[in-house]
């Protein structure tokens, strides 16, 4: 009988899940290890490399200064700042004792901050000090700028926090989306979305208390992705990166030597781009485990990581809403016999799905997704909510599908799907075409109206330095990858593209002037 593994006589043992376990057995188990190497070039004083138990004692001594302020339970702690080992605290010493951590894009105007702080109903406001001037008109009643004033107030030891009783059910963060539509949505995490999503992430990374985790993603996307926990409850350590440069992440591979990094295609370029410097071999090579996210990459940059770096390439899908991991593409086994080239072909899929999702598509091609890592809701905005979750499947807004071993394959976003001459048109397979020439550094392809095509697929591109490439050249390149009425019938050369944050295109931002004046955005 089963039921013996559940129930000892008559009583049921449920512990919550919260995050306060990451920080606890970090402390517990490798108080004495060094916790995080926090960047030294930032315009507060860099707290420099704390052990464990140090970074608990600051955590604890946050909550008491929220105590002292009389900030409720419950209540909101937004931080807008650059990566730093400030922020790596606030997740737990503002979620670990019961409060909602809301950190924000720090590449936000003060109108979008402005709108986030008042949407969530922040309490407190913590701003970086680079920062400070531009959001001048953002307020909270509680408002601080990151330095030795607010470090006095907030990291006073003088107390100890009030206890909070665990609920893993309850909100631990506040994590706004922002890129695909006209007003950001707070998604809300629970302890228990954020703890399956790190135990999940760092099961199939294999996080262990070997690694050295560099902090090239942004802390504020999706709680960097889960590592934040993950890295911490297994004891690894974290090094801490203010602003992503391919240069300096190698510089720091080598100085720390770092084991595991998230990012970006872009950061994973930019990396590439900057191993010619370093004429004594790039470093981390056969050690360095890179995880790709935000938007599927060319096969050209995954073999490149393999073959220039000497790195590990592994994809990630998901989304803010899922913690974000829903599927995970590593090489395994059955890949070892290929080349690079080849491998990299089956890397470019989104993945498998990680243990406890199931991942489904709809009858029009749109992505489904099924786990413990999937949201609570949207902060305050029950309609948007109920669009999202329909019959216990979360509704991604990708288009993909899913082949052998359950495979999932990102198309497009929905409405990025370009029909032009009544075909279907991805506009990933075409960027994947023209990026894998060797004079293209970035591209974005969308649709455009078109008379005689309905919509016409433009390519827009970024060219190597010193590059003459014409658009006719790069067109007929185009041709010998990928079916003719797939490729683009116009090139525009760019200086840059329009990214958020993290990276990823935003493609409304380049569609905007080409749809000006129409009432729908298909044609």
């Amino acid at each position: 009988n089963c039921s013996r593994f559940t129930r000892a006589r008559g009583v049921v043992m449920k512990v919550p899940l919260t995050v306060v376990d990451h920080l606890r057995r970090a402390e517990q188990v490798y108080g004495h290890r060094t916790a995080f190497i926090d960047e030294p070039d930032q315009p507060a004083k860099s707290w420099g490399t704390q052990t464990y138990a140090e970074m608990a004692r600051r955590a604890c001594a946050q909550a008491a200064a929220l105590d002292r302020m009389g900030v409720p339970q419950g209540a909101r702690v937004a931080i807008v700042s650059q990566n730093s080992a400030r922020l790596l605290t606030s997740f737990f010493g503002v979620s670990a004792y019961g409060r909602i951590l809301a950190p924000i894009n720090f590449r936000l105007s003060a109108e979008e901050v402005g709108y986030i702080v008042e949407h969530c109903g922040a309490d407190v406001l913590i701003v970086d000090p680079e920062l400070d001037e531009s959001l001048r008109t953002v307020s909270a009643k509680h408002r601080f700028v990151i330095g030795a004033e607010s470090d006095e107030l907030l990291y006073d030891y003088s107390t100890e926090p009030r206890p909070w009783t665990p609920d893993e059910d309850a909100t631990a963060t506040i994590n706004y989306t922002s890129g695909t539509t006209a007003r950001p949505k707070g998604v809300q995490l629970t302890h228990r979305n954020i703890w399956l999503n790190a135990a999940t992430f760092g099961w199939h990374m294999g996080v262990n208390d070997r690694d050295v985790y560099l902090h090239t993603l942004p802390q504020f996307h999706c709680n960097g992705w889960g590592m934040v926990y993950a890295v911490t409850a297994m004891g690894g350590t974290h090094v801490v990166l203010r602003k992503v440069d391919g240069a300096e992440i190698l510089r720091r591979v080598d100085k720390h030597g770092v084991t595991l990094l998230c990012g970006a295609p872009a950061v994973a370029n930019a990396i590439i781009d900057a191993s010619s410097q370093f004429n004594s071999g790039v470093p981390g090579k056969g050690t360095v485990r890179m995880v790709v996210a935000g938007a599927p990459p060319p096969s050209k940059t995954i073999e490149r990581v393999e073959t220039e770096l000497g790195w590990q390439f592994n994809q990630l899908y998901g989304l803010t809403e899922t913690s974000p991991v829903l599927t995970l593409n590593r090489p395994r086994f059955e890949t070892d016999h290929l080349t690079a080239a080849e491998r990299s072909v089956v890397l470019s899929a989104a993945g498998f799905p990680t243990i406890g999702t199931e991942m489904a598509t709809s009858a029009d091609g749109e992505v489904l997704a099924r786990s413990n890592t999937v949201m609570d809701g949207y902060w305050n905005q029950p309609e948007e909510t109920a669009k999202a979750i329909v019959n216990g499947f979360f509704h991604t807004g990708d288009g993909g599908s899913i082949g052998e071993g359950h495979a999932l394959t990102i198309s497009d976003r929905k409405k990025d799907v370009i029909i032009s001459g009544g075909e279907n048109v991805s506009s990933i397979e075409v960027e994947d075409a023209l990026f894998s020439h060797p004079e293209v550094t970035e591209v974005a392809v969308i649709g455009i109206p078109d008379d005689k095509w309905g919509e016409l697929v433009l390519g827009l591109v970024v060219k190597a330095p010193g590059s003459t490439l014409s658009e006719e050249e790069l067109i007929s390149y185009c041709r010998t990858k990928i079916a003719a009425y797939k490729c683009p019938k116009k090139v525009e050369f760019r200086s840059e593209l329009a990214r958020t944050a993290t990276g990823k295109l935003q493609k409304f931002k380049l569609r905007a002037p080409y749809w000006d004046g129409y009432t729908k955005q298909v044609n």
